[in-house]
């Protein structure tokens, strides 16, 4: 594990660490709880003889998460936790929209990023970013979804 910042964690897992997240996501999700629990209790238990399991209480939310992070590493995934209000430069804004840094600096010149200047450096809120790109994928869905029904009435077949 590589902590990038004390906001930033990077984590690119062992094929060891990857096959015990497969098996740790499954064991979850074989247990998952419904969205009416807002807590989960887990228990953990130590390998020490008479010690009684310690019970600890999560939000369902941080549960699924802990599900869907398992289960990027079991694929061998590198995983990055960001809190959303984190700020990001250019570059690493760049990054996670996988685009050139000039291709985002167009489109925060643009205004379709909101950002702020820090003397001369460009700043992002990882939430604007966020958004922006939700947005560009529900864009993205809609076209292939007009696309497919275009195809459809006129009998290609793909």
């Amino acid at each position: 594990m590589q902590a990038i910042d004390n906001s930033m964690v990077v984590n690119i897992p062992s094929k060891d660490e990857s096959k015990t997240a497969e098996e740790a996501a499954r064991s979850l999700a074989r247990h998952q709880p419904t969205k009416k629990e807002k807590v989960v209790s887990l228990q953990f238990i130590r390998g020490e003889k008479n010690k009684s399991p310690e019970e600890v209480k999560i939000p369902f939310a941080a549960y699924q998460l802990l599900i869907n992070l398992l289960s990027e590493m079991a694929r061998g995934n590198a995983v990055t936790l960001m809190p959303i209000h984190a700020e990001l430069t250019t570059q690493e804004a760049a990054n996670l929209m996988n685009v050139s840094r000039p291709f985002l600096i167009q489109l925060l010149e643009k205004g379709e990023v909101p950002f702020r200047k820090v003397g001369s450096h460009r700043r992002i809120l990882a939430k604007d970013l966020f958004e922006y790109k939700k947005g560009i994928d529900i864009k993205r869905s809609e076209t292939l979804d007009e696309l497919t029904a275009d195809a459809q009435k006129l009998g290609l077949d793909y």
